[in-house]
């Protein structure tokens, strides 16, 4: 049964990364899926020493959260998509950032960029996680994560900088 200080320490770890935990879950396994994916992985913490991870929780959140949203796409599991209402706690700001165009446009340009740049993205600008703790997570080298980061970057700057006409004439082709 775990202490009074124990809880306190889970439900600060819930209410500090549990936002960041879903936006990588959803980037993952897809947004209907995410909730039961941070879930698990909050419940992995609930089983955990709290010793073991507290100098790295971050990173380790966001390393089994990867690994149980692996679990279940290796189980074929789907669920219905939620909405993006249901994807972080009412009261966190970024939800009233992501309502600005600028931002609805950078998301969708990340959505399109290949997975394991789109994942070193969202863990270092969501998650806030450092390079080092990016490849811990991803399970690449620091180097590689700094690729990743400059290629994915680089992509998005390239496509905002792009006139709006030549974005209009290349979805319509």
């Amino acid at each position: 049964m775990p202490t009074e200080s124990d809880r306190a320490w889970l439900e600060a770890a819930l209410d500090r990364h549990e936002g960041a935990l879903l936006r990588y879950a959803a980037s993952l396994v897809g947004r209907g899926a995410a909730r039961d994916v941070v879930q698990e992985t909050f419940l992995t913490l609930c089983r955990t020493e709290p010793a073991r991870v507290a100098e790295r929780l971050a990173p380790w959140l966001f390393v089994v959260c990867r690994h149980h949203a692996f679990q279940w796409l290796r189980k074929g599991r789907r669920l219905a998509p939620l909405d993006d209402a249901d994807l972080a706690p009412d009261d966190e700001p970024w939800r009233r950032v992501e309502a600005q165009p600028s931002v609805k446009q950078i998301e969708a340009l990340v959505d399109q960029l290949p997975d394991k740049q789109r994942q070193a993205v969202i863990l270092k600008f969501s998650g806030g996680l450092s390079y080092k703790e990016i490849a811990e997570v991803m399970d690449v080298s620091v180097t590689h994560v700094g690729v990743l980061l400059h290629t994915a970057l680089g992509k998005i700057r390239a496509h905002l900088e792009e006139p709006a006409v030549l974005q209009v004439a290349r979805s319509q082709a």
